[in-house]
């Protein structure tokens, strides 16, 4: 069973340059369509799925959605593809070799005979990870539109948060929120020193694996600055666990820009979606 979202925001014309992006995982799927010219969101949609899929069942409900929505259905000037899953490897450019890129994975993945491994450079901080794409999905996505762009939610994520935190003194945990799923990113002085992607149940499976992960990297919970982002918000379940634990807790907006993330109504929106446009 699946949990549908949508939202239009404005009427298409034929005077727009048009951009998809498309983020697809084991627990749902998410659409955009942007006009490039005048910065609008033009249609939205995001599906959740009541319990974790596969890629084959992801493809056949990418093709449903592609088949009736008319606003989705269109040529587009420009398609990217975000693959959110846990089959990636963080790995410093220095040490990174194409040639050994299933060993990248070995310790963090199941790899099978015929997974295709990819990598994502992140431009600028001498980051490359190192992920398992879902390969039917690129394929079907090539035959609708032709040559797209494909990435890591972790590349969109960590970009995005690399480009505009500022330095500070003290590590930032910051945490994207989903129904099921939450990455956490820990970055200090420009550089991220940590990126995880969980998938949790119940709001004591978000809180252990949030102080687990800041226990790993020995940061005191006095001192961390803790910012949440996506489907949370102050005073909800998940923003109470967290300030009962780390003082300086906060609700973040990610900054866009594109176009305000701030002015967009409605939490169904991800911003790593929206980061990638």
């Amino acid at each position: 069973m699946i949990e549908k979202t949508n939202k239009i925001t404005s009427s298409d014309t034929d005077n727009t340059f048009k951009k998809l992006s498309i983020q697809v995982g084991l627990n749902g799927l998410s659409f955009c369509v942007l006009d490039t010219i005048s910065n609008t969101i033009l249609a939205f949609e995001k599906i959740d799925f009541k319990t974790s899929s596969t890629p084959y069942l992801i493809l056949k409900e990418l093709k449903s959605v592609l088949n009736q929505q008319t606003k989705l259905n269109k040529d587009f000037d420009e398609v990217v593809v975000i693959h959110n899953n846990a089959l990636f490897s963080l790995v410093p450019k220095t040490l990174f070799t194409k040639e050994e890129l299933p060993n990248y994975l070995k310790f963090n993945a199941k790899i099978m005979a015929n997974d295709q491994i990819v990598f994502d450079e992140i431009s600028n901080h001498d980051i490359v990870n190192v992920y398992i794409p879902f390969t039917n999905i690129n394929n079907y996505v090539f035959d609708l539109f032709g040559e797209f762009e494909f990435k890591h939610s972790g590349t969109v994520l960590i970009t995005m948060l690399l480009n505009q935190t500022r330095t500070s003194t003290g590590p930032t945990c910051y945490v994207q929120v989903s129904k099921k799923e939450m990455e956490i990113a820990v970055i200090a002085d420009k550089k991220i020193l940590f990126y995880n992607h969980f998938e949790y149940k119940t709001h004591e499976d978000f809180i252990y694996y949030l102080l687990f992960s800041l226990e790993q990297l020995q940061l005191n919970l006095e001192n961390v600055q803790l910012k949440l982002f996506g489907l949370v918000e102050e005073g909800d379940t998940i923003y109470e666990l967290c300030y009962k634990y780390i003082k300086n807790v906060s609700v973040f907006i990610p900054k866009n820009n594109t176009f305000p993330i701030e002015n967009i109504e409605g939490k169904t929106f991800d911003f790593t979606l929206l980061s990638a446009l």
